[in-house]
């Protein structure tokens, strides 16, 4: 099988090219080759392949062989193969997601994209719609248990459900400790992403995440896009911001009056190769 690494901010992922390549078991796939000892190394495993409701469709695997629906750094890097290697000539593309179809704008230079402009689409702050077993219209500024500790959390689904904690120093957490705790926490019947954010100034927040399914990685474009939406909704920060994250930094803006949120960053090549599947 013929694959290409690619990342976004630092957040690696295995790419194939379904068009021409078949990938019968994908879940067993990228968790064998997303093992960084025995296999290429990744997130997870996005295949690219068509779709019969936009130009292109990205299917999503997480590291433990787990479906995603959605990833906000992958999908750039769809983009920027989609467009460096050919197979579409257009500036705005739509990409079929298990999270909705997305809208792309790329931004090239020299035939080759340099970041990508995404299309996140509205939070989804509802409980049932995150999910959360939780009672009321939204879960903000609300009180769980972890590891035998009171944490304040937020959460919103913008493509995946995601649980904000705002604190002083994200690095100073015990992530090996707290991110499985927080990803399977019986409140969250599917999971979650959880995202621990320090507000630096109305314009800047700082983020480290615990993706469901992968562990700690160095970006999630979801991620981010969640971290400004509860940020932005209780006041802490502006409607735009920068988020910096270990691999990099993205910008959100969330259009208030349209109700969509809007993530902007780069993609990369790192190597093609080829693999025994």
């Amino acid at each position: 099988m013929k694959f290409t690494k690619m990342h976004g901010c630092g957040n690696d992922y295995i790419y194939v090219n379904c068009l021409e390549e078949t990938v019968a078991e994908p879940g067993a796939a990228a968790k064998r080759l997303a093992d960084r000892h025995f296999g290429v190394g990744g997130d997870g495993l996005v295949l690219i392949g068509r779709s019969d409701r936009a130009d292109f469709q990205m299917d999503m695997y997480n590291a433990d062989g787990s479906r995603s629906e959605m990833c906000g750094n992958a999908i750039r890097c769809v983009g920027k193969y989609v467009y460096d290697r050919g197979l579409t000539d257009r500036m705005e593309l739509t990409i079929e997601t298990r999270g909705g179809v997305k809208t792309l704008w790329l931004d090239a230079a020299g035939g080759a994209v340099r970041t990508v402009r995404v299309c996140m689409g509205a939070p989804e702050f509802h409980p049932r719609a995150i999910p959360v077993n939780a009672p009321g219209d939204t879960f903000l500024r609300a009180p769980i248990t972890v590891c035998g500790e009171t944490w304040t959390v937020s959460a919103v689904n913008t493509g995946n459900p995601h649980c904000v904690t705002f604190v002083d120093d994200p690095d100073a957490l015990d992530f090996p400790r707290i991110g499985p705790a927080f990803e399977h926490h019986p409140i969250f019947p599917e999971r979650v992403n959880a995202e621990f954010v320090r507000v630096i100034d109305r314009e800047t927040l700082q983020m480290r995440v615990w993706e469901r399914g992968s562990g700690e990685t160095l970006a999630c474009g979801t991620g981010a896009t969640a971290s400004l939406a509860v940020a932005a909704r209780l006041g802490l920060c502006g409607d735009e911001a920068d988020v910096r994250l270990r691999g990099g930094t993205l910008r959100i803006a969330w259009d208030r009056r349209e109700n969509l949120l809007y993530m902007t960053g780069p993609a990369e090549f790192v190597f093609d190769g080829e693999v025994e599947i």
